[in-house]
């Protein structure tokens, strides 16, 4: 049961949480993103480096996923590849993305970039804050325990 992290745009704070937990739980933890991460020495924590390009790091990920991988995204698109795959999406704001959930967050994300396409603006995220710190701690310990228990 691996843990995947679409790392490009994953949060620092996130970050330093999974690096503890794949160090305690023993979890190996891959970051894949276009650019070089430096991450503490552990045999649990490995980094991916893909060329840059528009969702290379996705794709990289899709293709490896497996059924029980958790996967650490906010890209809507690969979450839904994930679950299609078998595995579990959690983003850096600690919601885990179902099978029920998805598809609305998909129309959801599509409405708002054909907004964008036309020159509405949206806007963008509420800046992170440690109460999405904390919501993705926990759910990201939930999915450990689960692990532990199956």
């Amino acid at each position: 049961m691996p843990i995947w992290v679409d790392a490009d745009a994953c949060p620092i704070p996130v970050k330093e949480i999974l690096y503890r937990a794949a160090h305690r739980a023993q979890v190996v933890t891959t970051l894949v993103a276009n650019q070089g991460l430096r991450v503490p020495p552990s045999p649990f924590i490995k980094t991916q480096q893909v060329e840059k390009g528009f969702d290379v790091a996705d794709h990289v990920i899709a293709q490896q996923v497996k059924p029980g991988d958790l996967v650490i995204t906010g890209d809507i698109p690969l979450a839904s590849w994930v679950i299609d795959a078998g595995g579990e999406a959690l983003n850096p704001r600690g919601e885990i993305y179902t099978r029920e959930t998805i598809q609305a967050r998909l129309g959801m994300r599509n409405f708002m970039e054909e907004l964008r396409s036309a020159g509405v603006q949206t806007g963008g995220p509420a800046p992170f804050n440690a109460a999405d710190k904390q919501r993705f701690a926990n759910a990201l310990d939930k999915w450990l325990v689960r692990g532990k228990l199956s």
